[in-house]
């Protein structure tokens, strides 16, 4: 909590209390959720935050870097609370959205030079497939 305070205070904004909810519920699952599910979530604890309130509170999360955004290519965001270089499986019958954890692509950066004219900064790959649990009902 004290990196999280120190992080708002150096970039001269505002810790509310709701980008704080958003950013602990990111750092307490697995799962990558979008907009929408968050604030279903939250909507308990937090009656009087909005929709637009929880885009927002993501929004500054993934600029100061303390989460990141995915697009698996669904039409909508998914959060991710490891910000940590990883790359993302998603399963093309349920949607879900996995960590690929141990395997690391950045050395593709380095390699990716030879074949275009821009000083490479980063990458994500994202792989898609059929998730355990759908693989046992569709087969």
């Amino acid at each position: 909590m004290d990196n999280l305070t120190s992080i708002f205070r150096n970039k001269k904004l505002k810790l509310t209390p709701q980008r704080i909810a958003v950013y602990k519920y990111l750092q307490s699952t697995k799962e990558h959720p979008s907009a929408e599910t968050i604030y279903k979530t939250l909507q308990q604890d937090y009656p009087t935050m909005s929709l637009a309130t929880v885009y927002k509170a993501l929004k500054t999360l993934v600029e100061v870097n303390l989460i990141q955004e995915i697009n698996v290519g669904e039409g909508n965001f998914r959060y991710d609370g490891n910000v940590q270089p990883h790359s993302h499986i998603q399963c093309l019958n349920c949607g879900r959205v996995d960590d690929i954890d141990g395997v690391c692509f950045t050395a593709l950066n380095d390699k990716i030079k030879n074949y275009v004219d821009y000083e490479v900064i980063s990458n994500q790959v994202y792989f898609y497939g059929i998730c355990k649990n759908c693989k046992k009902d569709i087969y």
